[in-house]
């Protein structure tokens, strides 16, 4: 079960609002009235996109006995704010960090507790267009439930999709770079899977 202290539950909630509002800020071109409206939609696909990632990170460092809590980063928070007010966001709210109390992390563990962000991410993305393939005929209606439903969708789809794609690009600091250090294969058919994944949100999007 995962275990949460006081400092790591304020840290969540804090990235998450602030994800939140910067994106349906940047979704609405600064429109209050249509900012509001995207409020919901930014926090059901990129605030539970995020906070899911993380804690799939946080789940499997536990699962090893591992010391492991999210804490924000200010500085990535203010430079997410900063670039949100020029059209478009440098996100970098915060990170799940881990520790053994032996000292020692294998290629292995930590291969593993790296994969299990993008794979969250993954997951939601499949739902998401599971979801939105559903709705498909009801959006034809036009009805304003549908629309507000298939658009969450197409979010969901589109930003879990890139998600897991960044995370998974071989670049240090980023998930990749450890999984594929751990099991080449495994990191190549997860970041196939991925792009192909974005590249449909893509195609979603525009159609």
């Amino acid at each position: 079960m995962l275990q949460f202290s006081k400092t790591e539950t304020k840290d969540l909630s804090i990235a998450i609002i602030v994800i939140t509002l910067l994106f349906a800020y940047l979704y609405s071109n600064g429109t209050f009235g249509m900012m509001i409206y995207l409020i919901p939609i930014s926090l059901v696909t990129i605030g539970l996109s995020f906070i899911l990632h993380e804690l799939g990170h946080k789940y499997v460092a536990q699962k090893y006995g591992f010391f492991a809590e999210f804490r924000k980063w200010n500085t990535g928070l203010l430079i997410a704010i900063i670039t949100g007010l020029f059209g478009f966001i440098f996100l970098a709210p915060g990170a799940v960090y881990i520790g053994s109390y032996t000292g020692i992390i294998t290629d292995e563990e930590d291969g593993k507790i790296s994969i299990a962000g993008p794979i969250v991410n993954i997951i939601l993305a499949v739902i998401f267009l599971l979801i939105e393939i559903s709705l498909k005929p009801f959006f034809l209606l036009s009805s304003p439930l549908s629309t507000y439903l298939m658009i969450t969708a197409m979010i969901g789809f589109h930003i879990n999709s890139f998600l897991a794609l960044f995370n998974l690009l071989p670049i240090p600091m980023l998930d990749g770079s450890k999984v594929m250090k751990w099991n080449l294969p495994l990191w190549i058919v997860s970041i196939v899977v991925a792009g192909l994944l974005t590249y449909a949100s893509y195609s979603s999007i525009l159609l």
